[in-house]
Formats: structure tokens, sequence, C-alpha cells
């Protein structure tokens, strides 16, 4: 009998994501970039304008907040496994003490 949900779906297997460069690429990277290089050369732009100490607090402040609540979102995602898994065991009791009644009654 044919499992209805493939449908003929061949899966697609993704490459897997490289990791992220350690801070020793990060510095081999900046020290080999030319002074040209638009990293270095951005903040002489006449139309980019430099963020005042106000404007880099608020942001910094902003990504604390949301780290903060990243942090607090997945604490409650441990719990409510945990929570989970303790009323699954809970249910598979009651399953067990209920079908123990049932052969009692029979």
């Amino acid at each position: 009998m044919m499992n209805m949900n493939s449908r003929g779906k061949k899966r697609v297997l993704l490459p897997s994501r490289p990791s992220p460069p350690t801070v020793d690429h990060i510095l081999e990277d900046i020290s080999g970039a030319a002074p040209t290089d638009p990293v270095f050369t951005i903040l002489e732009q006449p139309n980019v304008s430099v963020c005042s100490n106000g404007d880099v607090e608020r942001t910094f402040q902003q990504c604390r907040r949301h780290m903060d609540v990243n942090q607090q979102l997945h604490d409650a995602q441990v719990h409510l496994m945990r929570q989970r898994d303790e009323l699954r065991a809970a249910g598979e009791r009651l399953d067990g003490d209920v079908s123990e009644v049932k052969g009692a009654l029979l």
C-alpha cells in the first residue's frame, strides 16, 4: 500500500550551512583588505551620515532587549517542553491505570 503523503515528491537535500568565520579569519580579512575597500571608505562619502552617540546607544539598547526577550523565549520553550514531557508521562500512567481498572472489572 502506497503512502498517500509522499505523492512522488523527492526530498531535496540542501547543503549544510558553513560555520561562521573565526575571529582570526575576520582579523586576517581586515588586515588583508586594501585601503580603498568600501568597508574603510564608506564613511568618507558625503551622503553617508555617522550615527550620533544617542543613536548608537538606542540601537544597542534595542539589540540588548531583543537578546533578553530571545533568551526568555528560549527559557519558556525549555520549560514548556519539560511540562509537555511530564504531561505525556502522566497520560501514559493514567492510560495504564485505566487499563488495569478495566481488566479488574472484566
